[in-house]
């Protein structure tokens, strides 16, 4: 048995702390592990960690490998293996097609090997129950069926899918199956509601089990579009993958598949998909607050206050959801959670860079953080992780001034090398190539200043890289 874990979503209903460039299943909020760390820990509950492939995009291919390789049940040493950077943004059924494909031709896999589908970003709860459902699901997919895993709602949700089922039941090792009658898409909430009075209704968790025979036969049927690139070699789907539809597994198989059963799902289940469904999972204190980060509340019950740097006080609130970060602050009641992608989609339109940018850009080596920045200068704080170097580079339009204020970092400008330490600079004339390295055992922390006619981050001339990123633009570092 194989498991594709999907993380390439940008995760928009949880911003601000959720961006385009570091999205939700790379956050820490609920514990000291990512989202994506505690969905491969579940799975090597029951599975091998080679047998679990990740589908991503090349803007996340790093963060995955640190948050894999920290993982001391991985630890892939920096390893492509068995993580699949897609092309381009297109939904989930084409990349399911090129993760089947993957499987085929990379891993040696047979039409009857089971594969099953998660997620990266849902919480789950108790783990070590899990993998007794991974095994009922792979043995009713044997039978040639699309296994998914039914949540029994406890509330009208408006933001999950919801699946109907029959009354047609079947066991497998003494868990009752039942066929999907339909899927039905995030409903108005007096739709919720109906759906739960009618007692029929599943919750879509968005994972499934399948054969890799029955979902391409399955997609024969439904898709062929997608079918038919599965029968070019995993390169040559790799060139293509662009021109497949944008269209996810629900709407081009599930929702006209007669393959589809639900397996009722027992255990806690959340998506995360809003600050009202974080609010559910995370501690309370004793007037029904979550308080994280340097936090005064008064005569304030039921809110979720989320700080950061500053010191948030609040007086009299009630059911209210507040998330601050270093450049913008969510203030919303709560309920209203689902409307947050209205405000990306502004932003947007807007062309804020806060819509899909941090101010702390995550990088192969460390971080860089924009401190401050005017028409003619930039100012960064630079992190770079030990025994990690930038690119050697250059750029046409800025010079840039780097003081050291931790540690000890390795820098080359021109034909010069040295190093610098505390309290000690160097100068980058523009046009001149250059690079910073970190040799050491603790992190270097650098301040940047930049100045010139332009401070683009496309602004950058790469020479060598030991990360692959040549050639790249509108990259930074």
């Amino acid at each position: 048995m194989k498991a594709l874990i999907l993380a390439g979503g940008s995760g928009e209903r949880l911003w601000p702390l959720s961006r385009k460039n570091y999205p939700k299943q790379f956050l820490r909020l609920n514990g000291d592990k990512s989202f994506l760390q505690q969905t491969a820990e579940r799975l090597l509950k029951a599975l091998s960690k080679e047998d679990i492939i990740v589908l991503t995009n090349n803007d996340y291919k790093f963060h995955v490998l640190s948050d894999l390789n920290s993982l001391p049940a991985i630890n892939r040493q920096a390893s492509n293996s068995h993580i699949i950077l897609e092309p381009a943004s297109r939904n989930t059924a084409p990349a399911i097609a090129l993760g089947i494909k993957y499987c085929m031709e990379k891993l040696g896999c047979k039409k009857d090997e089971i594969v099953f589908l998660s997620p990266s970003d849902h919480i789950i709860r108790p783990v070590d129950k899990f993998p007794e459902y991974i095994k009922f699901a792979e043995e009713i997919a044997r039978k040639g069926y699309i296994v998914t895993f039914g949540v029994k709602p406890d509330k009208p949700e408006t933001s999950y899918g919801y699946i109907k089922f029959s009354s047609q039941r079947s066991t497998e090792s003494g868990k009752n199956f039942f066929k999907v009658e339909k899927f039905t898409e995030k409903p108005d909430i007096e739709t919720a509601k109906w759906y739960i009075n009618a007692g029929d209704y599943f919750w879509n968790s968005g994972m499934f089990a399948f054969s890799i025979e029955t979902i391409i036969e399955e997609l024969n049927s439904y898709a062929p579009d997608i079918r038919g690139m599965i029968d070019l070699s995993f390169e040559e789907m790799l060139l293509g993958f662009s021109r497949m539809p944008n269209i996810s597994l629900d709407y081009a198989v599930m929702e006209k598949s007669d393959k589809v059963v639900a397996l009722p799902f027992a255990l806690y289940w959340n998506d995360v998909g809003s600050w009202d469904s974080l609010y559910d999972v995370l501690d309370k204190d004793e007037n029904g607050n979550v308080k994280k980060g340097d936090v005064l509340a008064i005569d304030t019950r039921g809110t979720l206050i989320l700080g950061n740097k500053r010191h948030i006080a609040t007086i009299g609130l009630e059911n209210c959801l507040i998330v601050e970060t270093d450049d913008a602050i969510l203030i919303a009641k709560k309920g209203e959670a689902q409307k947050v992608k209205d405000i990306v989609n502004k932003l947007k339109e807007d062309a804020r860079t806060e819509a899909e940018e941090h101010v702390t850009t995550y990088r192969p080596w460390g971080s860089y953080t924009i401190l401050e920045k005017g028409s003619r200068y930039k100012i960064k704080r630079i992190v770079i992780n030990p025994n990690e170097k930038l690119s050697l580079q250059m750029h046409y339009h800025r010079s840039e001034h780097w003081v050291v204020v931790k540690g000890s970092a390795r820098v080359t400008i021109g034909d010069r090398e040295m190093f610098i330490h505390e309290n000690e600079s160097a100068y980058v004339p523009k046009s001149t190539l250059h690079r910073l390295e970190n040799p050491g055992k603790v992190p270097v922390e650098i301040i940047e200043v930049q100045n010139g006619e332009y401070m683009g981050e496309d602004d950058i001339v790469r020479c060598e890289d030991i990360y692959g990123r040549i050639p790249l633009v509108n990259s930074a570092g």
